[in-house]
This record gives C-alpha cells, sequence and structure tokens, in this order.
C-alpha cells in the first residue's frame, strides 16, 4: 500500500504541476490568439488610412490645384555674359509670389542655357498683371534695378509663361519680355 499512496502522491503532484502551468500559459495563449487579432485589426486599419489617404489627395488636387487654373512662369538669359544675375522677385497682382537671390551656380546655369522655373500656383480666369524686379550687374559693372510689368490674360488651360532677360551692349541696360508657351 505504501508505494500505491505514493504513486498517487506522484500523480496528484504531476497533475498540480500541470494545472499549475496550464494557468501560467493560459494567458499567454490567449494574449498570443489576442496579439493576431490585433495585428490583423492593425493591418485593416492601415488599409482604410491608405486608401482615405488617396481620396484627400485626389480631392485636394482638384479642389486646390486644378490643372485649368495653373500658371507657371519661367526664366532664361537671352545675353547670356551680359548680365550677372543678383536677384529676381516677382508679383502676381500686387502680391508677391516669388522671389530668389542667385548663387554663383545658378548664374552659371542659366548663363550656360539653363531655364528656371520661378512660380507655379493657381490664377483665376481673366485680366491679370504680373510684376518682376530685376538686380543684376551689368557687363561695365554697373548695379541696375528693373521693375517691369506685363499684363496678360489667363484663359481655362495651363498657362505657361517664358521670362526672358537680355542686356546689349554698349549701354547693358536690362530689357524682360515675355513668351507664352503652349
Amino acid at each position: 500500500m505504501f508505494g500505491t499512496q505514493q504513486a498517487q502522491k506522484r500523480r496528484i503532484e504531476h497533475l498540480r504541476a500541470v494545472a499549475i502551468g496550464l494557468l501560467v500559459l493560459m494567458p499567454l495563449i490567449s494574449s498570443a490568439s489576442a496579439a493576431a487579432g490585433l495585428d490583423e485589426e492593425i493591418e485593416r486599419l492601415s488599409a482604410r488610412v491608405a486608401n482615405h489617404s488617396e481620396s484627400v489627395f485626389a480631392l485636394e488636387q482638384r479642389l486646390l490645384h486644378p490643372a485649368n487654373t495653373r500658371l507657371a512662369v519661367f526664366l532664361t538669359l537671352q545675353s547670356r555674359d551680359a548680365l550677372d544675375l543678383d536677384s529676381v522677385e516677382l508679383f502676381v497682382n500686387g502680391k508677391p509670389v516669388a522671389s530668389h537671390l542667385y548663387s554663383e551656380r545658378e548664374r552659371n546655369s542659366l548663363e550656360r542655357g539653363g531655364i528656371q522655373q520661378l512660380f507655379t500656383g493657381n490664377l483665376a480666369n481673366g485680366e491679370h498683371e504680373l510684376k518682376t524686379v530685376i538686380t543684376a550687374r551689368s557687363a561695365n559693372e554697373d548695379f541696375v534695378r528693373r521693375e517691369t510689368t506685363h499684363r496678360f490674360r489667363k484663359r481655362p488651360g495651363v498657362l505657361r509663361l517664358q521670362m526672358s532677360l537680355e542686356a546689349r551692349s554698349p549701354d547693358y541696360e536690362p530689357r524682360v519680355s515675355f513668351v507664352e508657351w503652349e
């Protein structure tokens, strides 16, 4: 009898250990299944956020930046070694929209035939005024500042204006001209 009592005792201790182990493991097992459910919920919410973000971006592009109201202004130099460009300011209907100070590298790029996009924005259809203020040093080392006004009519669609800057000898007076790109 003594041997059977000990075997029963061992079985009871073993069952007790298993029960304690199960009690310890149950929260871990349930938290693992909860974590899997949480991961699925996070993935589902991430997909919804991505879809919502795409919708907001499309709406923003349609309402805030409609293609039929777009205006773009570009700068080119016609006489490349006659002016050392310092700065350009751009005003649309009297409001400042762009201002740029030129580095040596940017001046060299423009002198080699580069084109700089000065401004891109939205503008209602109708009559408008574009004013530019150019500061530069001419080939005869004079510091010059010129204001030029250009009146134009904005029609539906994208309007691209090329602002060309040139200065010719002997006076090296800067002249600004505008050309509408198609």
